[in-house]
């Protein structure tokens, strides 16, 4: 078992570099995005990333349930990219977004991280840093900035790999 996690702000080059990684393991490559589209704005972003990746790459959309999704692709010659936690994060706290009602973020959260555990693969994991400014105005933002360092923590404490991306320059963490 191998989990990266790479943190990096907005276009930092978290992605690339993930899906770089994921190119130089050589094993079979599933990409797993955590993001729905709400606007062309975003569906323009997606396209982006969709265009960079190499087309034998599988994918596989998934919101919401992503520890499931982590056991039913896991294996031992199995490279899984899950871009973002970010997003999937979002989507469960944000109620516009309407997230499922047979979970919760809570027990969505605790799935993943004893799941991270028991994977035979390589799992990269991608994920923004957004701690780094100021406390945003608002309380969900607030549960979201607050959820999000919560989560990262837990991740790179589980990650035999953790690595920092600024301006497409990796940084090496753990």
């Amino acid at each position: 078992m191998s989990v990266y996690l790479i943190l990096g702000g907005a276009r930092s080059g978290k992605s690339a570099y993930a899906e770089k990684l994921a190119q130089t393991s050589g094993l079979a490559v599933t990409y797993i995005a955590t993001a729905q589209i709400y606007d062309d704005e975003f569906k323009s972003r997606v396209q982006h990333h969709k265009n960079r990746r190499p087309t034998e790459w599988a994918l596989v959309e998934e919101p919401h349930y992503l520890a499931q999704t982590l056991r039913n692709l896991d294996a031992p010659n199995q490279c899984l990219i899950v871009d973002c936690l970010t997003l999937w994060l979002a989507q469960w706290i944000c109620p516009d977004c309407n997230p499922p009602q047979d979970s919760s973020w809570q027990a969505e959260r605790e799935a993943l991280l004893s799941t991270l555990h028991t994977l035979q693969g390589t799992v990269i994991l991608v994920s923004n840093e957004v701690g780094m400014g100021i406390v945003p105005l608002g309380e969900i933002n607030r549960q979201f900035q607050d959820e999000q360092g919560r989560l990262n923590q837990a991740v790179a404490g589980v990650a035999n790999e953790v690595t920092f991306v600024a301006a497409g320059l990796p940084l090496k963490l753990k």
